[in-house]
Order: C-alpha cells, then sequence, then structure tokens
C-alpha cells in the first residue's frame, strides 16, 4: 500500500459533511408530514448501519496500525540496507579511480615523477632488446668493414709492381660488401631502421673511401720520392735525369694510373677526364708538392706573402704551369698513351688542379681587402690578367652548366667576381677612384687650355689620339684617357652583367659630368653675354662693379671660352663614336640587345639608346651604337657651341658696322675716305669692323681644325654678308625707288664694290685660304657689289637679259659680269641692284 493511500485512510470523519449530508437525506426523505409514518423504520435500519459502520471502522483501525507498524519496520531494514549500498558504491568507486590512475603512462604530463606502467616496462625492454640485436648486427657490420679494409690495405701494401686487378682483390670483396649493405638497407621498410640505416651507409662509405685514399696513397708516396730524385718542383730536365730515376718515375706513375683505370671499373663510374671534372692520381701528386711549396712561400708570415702583391703568387702558378709545360706534354702526355686516359690533356687537367691553389688563397685574402679599395681593385685587376694569359696560352677554364648555356667564361678572378658583396665592394672602389680621377681633371689649372696634336709627345696625348687634326683641351683628352682606362680594366670581366653594370654605373656617369660641365659653361657664357647682364649691372647676380661681363664673354677671349666648349665636345663626341664601332663595346651591345634581363636593365637607363629602337627592322642586330645617345647630346651640345660662337663673331661684327651704317648716310658721307691705289675710296668707319672680323677669323683658324672653322666661316660669313646686304644695298637708307628714284652715284657704287671685295680679301688673308673658298659665303654680297660698280658697258647684257624678263638666260649675262653667277640672289633682288646703279 502506498503512502498516499496510507495518509487518506488515516485521516478523521468529516462532521460536517456528515450532517449536511444527513440534513439533505431528511429533506428528501420527509418532505411532507405524512411521511414521519416511517421514521421510525429508517431510525432502526440507521442505528443497524450505524453499528455496523462502528464495527468497520474498528477493524479498519487495527488493521491501519498493523500496517503502519509493518510499513516502519520495512522502511528501517530499507534504509539500512541503502547505506550499505551507498559504502559499497563508494568503495568501488575508490577502487576503481585507483585502477585508472594505475594504468595511466608515466610519460603523461599530469604523472611526472611517477614510475612506469608494467605495461610500459615491457614495452622498453622490447625495445632495448631489439636495438641491442641492431647494434650488435651493425657491429657485426663495422667489424667486418674494417676487416675488409684492413686486408685491402695490406694486400696492397706488398703487391709488386705493376699493379693488376687481382692486387685489389681484397678491395673488391670489401666494396662488394658495402654494396651488399646499402642494397640491404634500402630494402628495410621501417622508418626507424632506415634512419639507422642510413648512418650506418653513411659511416661503411665512409670507411671505403678512406681506404681507396690510403691505397692511393701508398702509391702517391713512391712516386712523391721518384720525383724527389727528378728535383720536382723544379722545371725536370728528363733527358738529363738518370735511366733508373726514369724507370722508378715511370713505374710509379704507370702503378697510379692502373689503380685509377681499376678503381673507375670497381665503381662502375664514368670517366669525366676529358671534360675536366675529375683529375688524374698522379697529376694530383704532383700538383701536391707544387701546393705545399705555394703555401710556404705565400700563406706564412714570410716576405713573400704581402696583401699589396698579388701578382707575385699569380705570376709564381703562371711560371711554373709555363715552365712545366714541356714536361707534361713530352713526357707525361707519352706515358698516358696506351692507357685509358690517352685522350686527356695532360697539361690541361694539371693547371686544373693548380688553380684551387689560387681560389684558396683569394678566399682567405679578399675579405681582408674590402676595406682597402685600392688593394682590392689592384687584386681584380690582376685576376683578370692571370685569366686572359692563362687563355692565350691555351688553357680553357672549367665552368658550370649554366656559365657554358650563357657562353661566358670564368677563370680566378670568378672567385671575387662571383661574389656580389666582393663585386659591389670593387665596384664603389672603381667608381670612387674613377671619380676622384674626374674631379681632379676637372680642377686642374690646365684643363681648359686647348691642345694642338703636333705640339704635345706625352704618352697621355699619344694614346688619346683619334681624330686626325682635331685639337682638343686638355680635360678633353684627360676624360678620354680616363674612360679608356676603365674599359680596360673591366674589359677581360668574364660576365656581360659585370660589364654592363661597370659600364652604367663607372664610364656612363663620367660622361653625363662632363657633358653637364660643359653645358655649364655655356649657360653661364649666353646669362653673361645676355643684354640684361650688359645693360643692368649686377642682374641675375652678376656684379657689375667687380665683373665686367664683356671681357668674358667679349671679343677673342669670348671666342676662346666658346672654342674650349666646342672642342671639348666634339673631340668626346668622335671618341665615343669611334669606341662605339670597337668589338668589345660591340658586343657588348650585342648581348644588351639579345638578353631580357640586360635588355630591361639598360632600358631604364637614360643615358643608353632604347633597344627596341636600335634594331633594324630586318635583323635582331642593333643599329644604333652603345654610346648612340650620348653621341646625340654631345652633338647636339657642339652645335649649341657653334651657335653661340656665330652669334658671338656676328654680333660683335654687326654692332662694330654700326657706326658705317651710320657715316654713309651722312651729308659728308665718304669724306674722309681712305683712297687705295685704284682710286676707289673706302670709309674708314669700315676698318674697326674688318679689322674685328679677321681677328676673330685668324683666332679661329689657329685654334680649330680646318673643317671646323671653314664650316664656322661659312656661317659667319653668310650672316654678316647678308646683314651688309640688306642695310647697305638692298635697304640702304637715303635712296628712293620708282620713277623718282635716287641711285647710287658712280663713286658710291665703286666704293659699295670696294667695300664688298674688301670683306672677302680680308677674310682670304684671316684664313690663308684660295680666293675662290674665301669668296664662297660672300656671293650674294660680292655679285651685288660688282654689279654696281661695273662700267655699263660689262652690265648692258645682264641687264638686257634680268629687265627684259624674258628666257633663262640672265644667270649666265651675270657669270660674265661678276665671275660669280647669281651668287645665290634672286632674279627680283638682281633688279633691285640694277635699279640703284644711277646710270641704268
Amino acid at each position: 500500500m502506498s503512502s498516499q493511500k496510507i495518509q487518506r485512510l488515516l485521516e478523521l470523519p468529516d462532521v460536517s459533511a456528515a450532517h449536511q449530508f444527513a440534513l439533505e437525506y431528511l429533506d428528501s426523505s420527509f418532505a411532507h408530514i405524512d411521511d414521519l409514518d416511517g421514521i421510525d423504520e429508517v431510525l432502526s435500519r440507521t442505528k443497524a448501519r450505524s453499528s455496523e459502520l462502528q464495527r468497520q471502522l474498528s477493524a479498519s483501525q487495527q488493521s491501519i496500525d498493523s500496517l503502519v507498524t509493518k510499513t516502519r519496520v520495512a522502511a528501517l531494514t530499507n534504509l539500512d540496507t541503502a547505506r550499505e549500498l551507498a559504502e559499497d558504491r563508494e568503495s568501488i568507486e575508490n577502487e576503481m579511480t585507483y585502477l585508472s590512475h594505475e594504468l595511466v603512462s608515466s610519460l603523461s604530463p599530469s604523472k611526472l615523477g611517477a614510475s612506469p606502467t608494467l605495461l610500459e616496462d615491457i614495452e622498453t625492454m622490447h625495445r632495448v632488446l631489439k636495438e641491442l640485436e641492431s647494434v650488435r648486427a651493425y657491429v657485426a657490420v663495422i667489424e667486418r668493414t674494417l676487416t675488409l679494409s684492413e686486408g685491402a690495405l695490406a694486400q696492397l701494401r706488398g703487391a709488386p709492381s705493376p699493379i693488376s686487378t687481382s692486387s685489389t682483390s681484397e678491395y673488391n670483396r670489401l666494396s662488394a660488401f658495402i654494396n651488399n649493405v646499402v642494397r640491404t638497407c634500402d630494402a628495410v621498410q621501417d622508418v626507424g631502421s632506415v634512419e639507422q640505416s642510413l648512418h650506418l651507409v653513411t659511416f661503411v662509405r665512409r670507411i671505403r673511401d678512406k681506404t681507396w685514399s690510403d691505397i692511393k696513397g701508398m702509391f702517391s708516396v713512391k712516386l712523391a720520392s721518384a720525383l724527389d730524385n727528378l728535383k720536382w718542383p723544379m722545371p725536370v730536365d728528363y733527358p738529363a735525369a738518370s735511366v733508373h730515376d726514369r724507370k722508378s718515375f715511370e713505374s710509379a706513375f704507370k702503378d697510379l694510373i692502373l689503380l685509377q683505370e681499376i678503381g673507375e671499373n670497381i665503381e662502375g663510374s664514368t670517366n669525366q677526364l676529358e671534360r675536366g671534372s675529375e683529375a688524374l692520381y698522379p697529376l694530383e701528386t704532383l700538383a701536391h708538392a707544387i701546393s705545399l711549396r705555394f703555401k710556404y712561400h705565400f700563406e706564412t708570415e714570410r716576405e713573400t706573402n704581402r696583401l699589396d702583391k698579388p701578382e707575385w703568387y699569380l705570376s709564381h702558378i703562371m711560371n711554373v704551369a709555363h715552365d712545366h709545360r714541356p714536361f707534361m706534354e713530352n713526357v707525361i702526355q707519352r706515358l698516358l698513351l696506351g692507357t685509358k686516359y690517352q685522350r686527356v690533356d695532360a697539361w690541361q687537367n694539371y693547371i686544373t688542379l693548380l688553380v684551387p691553389i689560387l681560389e684558396r688563397k683569394l678566399r682567405r685574402t679578399v675579405p681582408t681587402l674590402l676595406s682597402h679599395p685600392a688593394l682590392l681593385a689592384h687584386t681584380v685587376y690582376q685576376t683578370l690578367i692571370f685569366d686572359s694569359n692563362m687563355r692565350e696560352l691555351g688553357y680553357e677554364f672549367v665552368v658550370s652548366a649554366e656559365a657554358k648555356k650563357s657562353e661566358e667564361k670564368g677563370g680566378v678572378s670568378s672567385v671575387i667576381l662571383g661574389q656580389k658583396e666582393w663585386f659591389d665592394a670593387w665596384l664603389e672602389g672603381e667608381k670612387k677612384f674613377a671619380e676622384d680621377q674626374y674631379h681632379e681633371i676637372i680642377s686642374a689649372s690646365d684643363a681648359w687650355v686647348i691642345v694642338d696634336d703636333d705640339s704635345n709627345d706625352s704618352d697621355e696625348y699619344k694614346l688619346s689620339r683619334s681624330v686626325p687634326e682635331l685639337k682638343a683641351t686638355n680635360s678633353a683628352r684627360r676624360i678620354k684617357a680616363l674612360i679608356e682606362q676603365v674599359t680596360d680594366r673591366y674589359s677581360p670581366l668574364p660576365y656581360f652583367t659585370q660589364r654592363t653594370r661597370f659600364l652604367i654605373h663607372v664610364q656612363l656617369p663620367i660622361l653625363e659630368q662632363y657633358y653637364s660641365r660643359v653645358s655649364s659653361s655655356l649657360d653661364a657664357f649666353e646669362t653673361l653675354s645676355s643684354a640684361l647682364v650688359r645693360a643692368v649691372p649686377g642682374a641675375l647676380g652678376v656684379e657689375g662693379p667687380k665683373t665686367d661681363s664683356r671681357k668674358l664673354t667679349g671679343g677673342i677671349e669670348g671666342s676662346q671660352r666658346l672654342c674650349k666648349a666646342l672642342l671639348s665636345a666634339r673631340y668626346v663626341e668622335f671618341a665615343m663614336q669611334r669606341w662605339g664601332e670597337e668589338e668589345f663595346f660591340l658586343e657588348l651591345w650585342t648581348e644588351i640587345n639579345h638578353r631580357a634581363a640586360l635588355r630591361t636593365r639598360a632600358e631604364m637607363h637614360p643615358l643608353l639608346p632604347n633597344s627596341a629602337n636600335s634594331r633594324s627592322s630586318k635583323s635582331d642586330a642593333p643599329e644604333y651604337t652603345i654610346f648612340e645617345e650620348l653621341i646625340t647630346q654631345y652633338t647636339n651640345l657642339a652645335s649649341r657651341a657653334e651657335d653661340i660662337l656665330v652669334g658671338q663673331v656676328c654680333g660683335e661684327t654687326e654692332i662694330a658696322l654700326r657706326p658705317h651704317f651710320v657715316a654713309i648716310t651722312s651729308p659728308k658721307d665718304g669724306g674722309d675716305a681712305q683712297h687705295a691705289d685704284d682710286g676707289i675710296a673706302v670709309p674708314p668707319s669700315l676698318l674697326p669692323s674688318i679689322a674685328l672680323l679677321s681677328a676673330h677669323l685668324t683666332f679661329l683658324r689657329n685654334t680649330l681644325p680646318t673643317a671646323v672653322t671653314t664650316h664656322i666661316y661659312r656661317r659667319i660669313a653668310a650672316r654678316i654678308s647678308e646683314h651688309i646686304l640688306q642695310r647697305e644695298v638692298l635697304f640702304r637708307p637715303g635712296l628712293t625707288r620708282g620713277q623718282l628714284r635716287t641711285g647710287l652715284s658712280r663713286e658710291q657704287a665703286r666704293s659699295v664694290q670696294a667695300e664688298c671685295e674688301l670683306w672677302a680679301e680680308t677674310c682670304q688673308a684671316a684664313l690663308r685660304t684660295s680666293r675662290a673658298r674665301a669668296e664662297g659665303p660672300w656671293g650674294r654680297l660680292l655679285v651685288a657689289g660688282r654689279l654696281l660698280g661695273a662700267r655699263r658697258q660689262e652690265v648692258d647684257r645682264a641687264v638686257k637679259e634680268v629687265l627684259s624678263g624674258q628666257g633663262d638666260g640672265w644667270e649666265d649675262a651675270l657669270e660674265a659680269a661678276t665671275s660669280l653667277g647669281s651668287g645665290g640672289l634672286g632674279k627680283e633682288e638682281v633688279k633691285t641692284v640694277l635699279r640703284l646703279r644711277d646710270d641704268l
């Protein structure tokens, strides 16, 4: 029975509910007075019912008491049982916790310091046992390898000469055993075992290599002993040696050759000697003696070991290669005949063994030279010379596959040039040296002195000559010599990338700086000679009281300054044209255009031509030279200097002519004229301008080359003649044209002709040239003067031909009258000149 049912049974009866139920029953049963007759019967039944219920209540009370008692007893029993079960559960949990802790590994981070489990102990013992078994196997392998190695050495130590394949049977067993070990280790699949086997394989291979090296050493000792009798490493006079010494040497040499053949057959290696990647054993012994002697002289504290004398040890190896070449080619090469290596070049192979001696020396020396740029540059230059000399002797340096693909050659210098830091240090030192030389050249007191080729006999000027009759300033010559010196220093570089860097970082900046220096001098000249400076003293930073700009830019001194700039620019321009056509620069420019990396670098530099524009349309060959951009700049600079020079001379001459033009229009025109022998009057106002032009032309003739002088003279004469023609003839003040025209008198016309002839005669005398050459640029003015001053009968035909306007014979008529034809005058201009005569 549930506790809820027991609680319900123990509840007290509800009296109010009983009363209410009784009342409702009475009301329903006795609703009328007549119904009271049956009340006694109901009462009796009720009493009987009450007695029965009372009896049932007593029985129920007893049953409840008994049930409660039994329930309490059962509850106490169950409570005791629950306590016992809880204690059992806690005990089981504690046991489980203990057992679970016992199963946790001692390697767990939470169990630091705990002892390992039994399972771990068992696993550890199994692992140790396995390792011990492996160690025992490895030790057995090593013991067997060492035993075979000692046997191989002992066998060859007592082998008779010449040796044979049977003399190396023990070594064959050693090699076969090691190969078997290697195959077995390679077949192992366990990763851990593979790692351990790799160490074993490395060790046994090292034993095999050491064994072979010891065997080779034994035979090398015999060869070294025989070489001592031949006084090696001194140059060997082989025919003068005794027969016994020669036989001993040849026997020891052949034993080493046979040993090398046997070794290659055992290992199954491919002979690489013809390509120079391996060396002959006997030649290694010969080179070893050279190496010992090299260390004694150049790697100790002896006086021969000097950082500033790299040429000493380079020359030493060079001399050794040269002195031993006859012995290698006549004796060693003969001993190789009939062997596996008869096609090997003995001398080439021997030099290949000597080159590492120098490379080792350079690797030790160069780090100490990085702080001394001059010594580093000297060392690099000497190594480049060494490489060049070796190639001239016929030796080809061994290069890597990448270098072969790029068709570039290595050498001893590649030890330094191949290291980016070392090459950059050298390049920076060379750049600083070149810049210092440049500033010293520019700052010299005689930097801008013009020098003639024939007036200098020094080696510097003889070496710098390139263009006949081209004069130059000392600075231009020295700049050219400096650039050529730099070219000589980096032209032996084996890699085109290095040559390109030298060109861009050293040579081009010097040429650019010199261009800027000459250009700035022209800028200063134009500034000082400007009208503003002359009119306003102190303008543009020029102090009038302290500086007379006319003295700096006027007269012969001004022309001299311009000639210095002109000759400097022209000289360097012609030098660059010659350089660009040299084989070295043509090859470099071709490589730059063909290689993408070099082409990209060149396109980024403004002083190099655009590679895309420098190629012709029909081929990939560059159309321009490598200096084309700089040549264009220097050409423009020289043209600018010419323009300023022409403007300077013409401007001064035209200024000097102003008083003359004023004088010829004054009433006293020709009053003070000087009379020549033929009675032609020449106004004295004309003489200053003629004298000034003569002085300028004389200076130009003495200063500039003939071709340059002629070109500038033509420009000057053409401009001045045109100026005079316009001012004195065609548009002469005081003359009227038309029907009431006022022409020139006979005296005036003859005076004009005399003036025109005087200009040409003056130029002829100043230039010391022929009459025809002098008259050429003055043709227009001379024709006009001769048409004015000629007698009437001399020009009648020309007048008819010109004024008639018919036919083209007027030029022939002018030729007869002037001996110069039209001289460049147009027909209308000729008409204008003829109308100035007062007799027409």
